[in-house]
């Protein structure tokens, strides 16, 4: 039996034709509105094909900084798809990956110099996990197979990413018994649980490869903010007990947090980092794990068993590559950074009247980040209808609503998400 979606606003026959096809992300399909029909984008504005226009303050799931159809980044994959959209990566080398490479290690801080592409953020922190656990094992430690994650944490959806999410407030507590088995801590905000952590390291240390942290915003796990301090407490524990830290910067890395990269702000390097979604502003998919030179040199040999043996089918696609080369190119000649600082007084103000409601928990604003935790929300569903309502398009999940605009938003157009989440709590 197909599902079941209610009427639909539009009459397109794509739309009626694939929509009984199609299963949706995150979605219990036999309750999900309908999704709304989008035609074109363009900077924070997404038209449906119904003819109303919402302006976006989620910014594709964090992915277009730039805004949508920046006309210099699709000027430079125009470019490149006339010369050459793709070709393997085994065996041949081209220029767009080969750039992006050199930039990213000199945009990064330390002597992160090493770059390894993928498809997608998940995937990207499988392959930091797989360099962690064969770190040791070239090393001769063939039992450090496991890593400590954090409570509150969300790193993907694949198999090795979902074993360090969160079982509790996550998604993929169904899945726990199947999963590899590591150690899940809270986060070390203070004397007491950084003492746990400790204890953990010293039980535990000879089976541990690492540790793996979102830096400063747990995102998807809660929007959930904590100080830079707690990563240099992380850097300094590593440190001592010889593991290999890894920073999930999927979701804060360019620019999110208010600095190009979230360790900045904790002026610490970690080992490996993941890097993906803004990479390419949000125009294809690409990803990056990054290692320090200690951990390449761990895969240098003669031993062909060395090797790290990992290889997606479209990694370093040139489309993507020239894309993240034009995202940086912006970063670079456009105010960027000075832009997300006015975000931030911006949703500061325009979200502190929530606080006056009773079904309000918190306020918090970092970087182009801002968040209004309620107590409970009944009805998801319902709830990001009513912002469609409002011309805007924001999606609540568990008891958040947040907004991640793009970083070229204009003033009203941030003001009028503001206003619309301050009016449908009724605060405004």
């Amino acid at each position: 039996m197909s599902p079941q979606f209610g009427s639909l606003n539009d009459p397109s026959p794509w739309y009626k034709a694939g929509l009984e096809h199609i299963w949706l992300p995150y979605a219990q399909m036999k309750r999900v509105n309908p999704p709304a029909a989008v035609v074109r984008t363009c900077g924070s504005r997404i038209e449906l094909a119904d003819g109303r226009e919402l302006i976006d303050g989620i910014a594709a799931w964090w992915t277009a900084c730039h805004g949508y159809n920046h006309p210099y980044i699709r000027n430079a994959v125009e470019r490149q798809l006339a010369t050459m959209p793709h070709v393997m990566f085994g065996g041949l080398a081209h220029e767009p990956a080969f750039t992006l490479a050199q930039r990213l290690a000199s945009a990064l801080p330390g002597d992160l110099n090493y770059v390894f592409f993928s498809e997608s953020g998940s995937v990207a922190v499988e392959v930091a996990i797989k360099m962690a656990v064969q770190f040791w094992q070239n090393r001769g430690l063939t039992k450090r197979t496991k890593l400590i994650g954090f409570r509150g944490a969300y790193h993907g959806d694949t198999t090795g990413a979902m074993a360090l999410c969160d079982f509790a407030t996550g998604m993929h507590g169904q899945f726990a018994a199947f999963l590899p088995d590591h150690y899940h801590l809270d986060l070390p905000e203070d004397e007491k649980r950084a003492a746990i952590l400790l204890q953990c390291l010293e039980r535990h240390g000879d089976e541990l490869a690492g540790i793996i942290i979102e830096p400063l915003v747990q995102g998807a796990g809660g929007m959930l903010f904590h100080s830079p301090e707690v990563l240099r407490r992380l850097r300094a524990t590593a440190d001592r007990f010889e593991l290999l830290l890894i920073f999930d910067e999927i979701f804060t890395g360019f620019g999110r947090t208010g600095t190009m990269f979230a360790c900045e702000a904790a002026g610490v390097v970690p080992d490996i980092i993941c890097l993906s979604k803004a990479l390419t502003a949000g125009t294809l998919p690409l990803a990056a794990t990054v290692a320090r030179r200690k951990v390449f040199d761990a895969f240098w040999s003669d031993n062909p068993s060395h090797a790290f043996m990992h290889g997606p089918t479209y990694m370093a696609n040139a489309l993507a590559c020239s894309a993240a080369n034009a995202s940086l190119d912006l970063f670079e000649r456009e105010p960027r950074l000075a832009q997300i600082e006015t975000i931030a007084a911006a949703l500061e103000c325009g979200l502190a009247p929530c606080r006056e409601s009773r079904r309000v928990r918190d306020v918090r604003v970092k970087g182009a980040i801002g968040v209004v935790e309620l107590k409970t929300i009944e009805d998801l569903e319902a709830l990001r209808r009513r912002f469609i309502e409002e011309g805007v398009f924001i999606r609540p999940f568990g008891t958040i609503i947040y907004l991640t605009p793009s970083f070229t938003i204009s003033e009203e157009e941030l003001s009028a998400l503001t206003g619309s989440v301050c009016k449908v709590l009724g605060v405004s």
